[in-house]
């Protein structure tokens, strides 16, 4: 394969993966590669770093890619080997010498590449029918187990002194660094072994997580959660900023009276110019009405951090959660509240659950009936939730006073656009009432930010 092609391979690589790379991008990309030394490869992973990734968050995918399109190495898997400096053959040595190999590596020694490598030729292939063969990394870890090494080495480092001070804190960290970039490169080596056998962009496909925008919120996991949080206060300013809707009278404000005719008496009366009030700002007021059932536990924990983010941006807001009854749960997220302690008393505290089945209908009346005073004209309604409703009756008559009754109201929607109104879905009926937007992952959340007039 000639440096083009793997050149516009990668680009594509990295596009399908979710990084955005423009047309733009790749030809600088390219150009960057005129001044550097295609020899040093570090070198070329810092030319295509600087021209083409833009986020940090977008790096370890970038690394991921680059690494099976640009490999340290090739493998003739049916070549024999030699043996690396200071290690036995691969095929003849036994486990204990690998493992004093391993400690050595992982107190800072050089080799780990060469090692490694070798490591995955031993232990990482398993035969997969006649002719083929899969390569893994956990036959690697099980055979070496670098974390059992920890007490040897930290003794060896220590060399008898006191234990618990900070240079055996220095030591632990520096030897768990290491072993965690000894797994990554163990997995870097495995996926470039079966991009060999399989193909780079099947492995390329399966091997990068999209960014973490692009993230669907139905599929998050509970780190994914945590990252989200440094997200999600920008958004929270940008949609109160948005939010903020103010009297459109043009460029000014209501006429001043007053002043007007104390102006026009220099005039013989005739209000030759007049004078306008300074517009004031509308403050926003916000109720957000959210699904807390488990069809939609990942996007309701989302939703519950932007409700907490919004605390913080409105004059005034009020959250309810629902499953198939409402309660007001404003008060778990008072400003200031730790968002973790606040999601597990809402889950022990707050009552949202009649008999466990989402019921949009019952409690959009239930809410109507308790909270209706919290919509007013100058309210926004946000609803989040993915509006099926286990086939109950929808009470769109309800949905649409509270609609009327509000300043603005919008819904966000986490399922994709081509499953509404499958199954027990009511989201075009839902949808004719709200405006309902397709949510799905930060990138679309802060579009529809944008998009809010």
């Amino acid at each position: 394969m000639s440096l083009l092609d793997r050149h516009v391979g990668f680009v594509h690589a990295l596009r399908e993966a979710g990084l955005p790379v423009s047309p733009a991008e790749g030809l600088d990309a390219a150009r960057a590669l005129e001044v550097i030394d295609l020899t040093e490869r570090e070198s070329v992973r810092a030319a295509y770093a600087a021209t083409l990734v833009k986020r940090p968050s977008h790096r370890p995918g970038f690394d991921t890619l680059f690494d099976l399109w640009f490999p340290a190495s090739t493998t003739g898997l049916r070549a024999p080997r030699e043996a690396e400096p200071g290690l036995p053959a691969p095929e003849s040595a036994e486990v204990p010498e690998l493992r004093d190999r391993l400690a050595e590596l992982l107190l800072g020694a050089e080799g780990m590449n060469e090692f490694v490598r070798a490591m995955v030729e031993r232990f990482g292939r398993v035969p997969a029918g006649p002719g083929r063969q899969n390569w893994f990394s956990y036959p690697v870890m099980r055979a070496l187990s670098p974390e059992t090494l920890m007490a040897r080495l930290l003794a060896e480092v220590l060399a008898g002194r006191e234990r618990g001070g900070l240079a055996e804190k220095v030591a632990r960290q520096r030897i768990t660094e290491n072993t965690e970039r000894f797994k990554e490169a163990v997995s870097g080596e495995v996926r470039r072994r079966i991009a060999e056998d399989s193909g780079i962009e099947r492995i390329a496909r399966a091997s990068v997580r999209p960014p973490l925008e692009r993230l669907d919120f139905l599929r998050i996991t509970k780190a994914d959660l945590a990252r989200l949080r440094r997200e999600v206060h920008p958004l929270a300013r940008r949609l109160a900023a948005r939010l903020t809707v103010k009297h459109r009278l043009g460029h000014r404000g209501r006429l001043d009276f007053r002043r007007t005719v104390r102006a026009s008496l220099s005039s013989g009366g005739v209000p030759l110019t007049t004078f306008n009030r300074p517009r004031r700002p509308h403050k926003p007021e916000l109720v957000i009405l959210c699904d807390t059932s488990d069809s939609v536990a990942s996007f309701a924990h989302f939703t519950l951090l932007l409700t907490y983010a919004l605390r913080e941006q409105f004059t005034k807001v009020r959250a309810f959660g629902f499953v198939d009854t409402v309660d007001e749960i404003t008060r778990f997220f008072v400003p200031g509240a730790d968002v973790v302690e606040a999601m597990t008393r809402l889950t022990q505290e707050a009552d949202m659950v009649r008999f466990g089945r989402t019921d949009y209908g019952h409690a959009l009346e239930v809410f109507a009936e308790r909270y209706g005073d919290a919509v007013g004209p100058k309210t926004s309604l946000l609803i989040l939730g993915d509006a099926r409703s286990n086939y109950r009756p929808p009470a769109l008559e309800t949905l649409r006073r509270l609609a009327d009754g509000a300043r603005h109201s919008y819904w966000l929607n986490p399922e994709p656009t081509n499953q509404w109104d499958s199954g027990d879905s009511l989201a075009t009926a839902y949808g004719g009432i709200v405006p309902m937007y397709e949510c799905r992952n930060v990138e679309q959340l802060a579009a529809f930010i944008e998009d809010l007039v």
